[in-house]
């Protein structure tokens, strides 16, 4: 999958990954490939990735928006 998390100063990250997790409104959101399509709003938290090669690695973020689309992921984080 395709990830993007892009903040009003920087692009933080752009790159594949084989999971996201996010810490949405409602509660914590796993993004796995071929998720189902989704927007929803993000509270303050830590988003976590899990790259290709296994690696994981964390961005805090005070929320924002995450969109799930066709095995791409865009974070617009605060």
């Amino acid at each position: 999958m395709q990830l993007d998390i892009i903040t009003p100063d920087a692009n933080l990250f752009s790159g594949e990954v084989t999971s996201v997790i996010l810490p949405g409104i409602d509660g914590s959101l796993g993004i796995l490939n071929n998720h189902a399509p989704l927007i929803t709003s993000l509270k303050k938290g830590v988003v976590t990735i899990t790259s290709n090669d296994g690696k994981e690695e964390s961005f805090e973020t005070n929320g924002g928006i995450v969109e799930v689309l066709n095995n791409k992921i865009i974070v617009l984080a605060e």
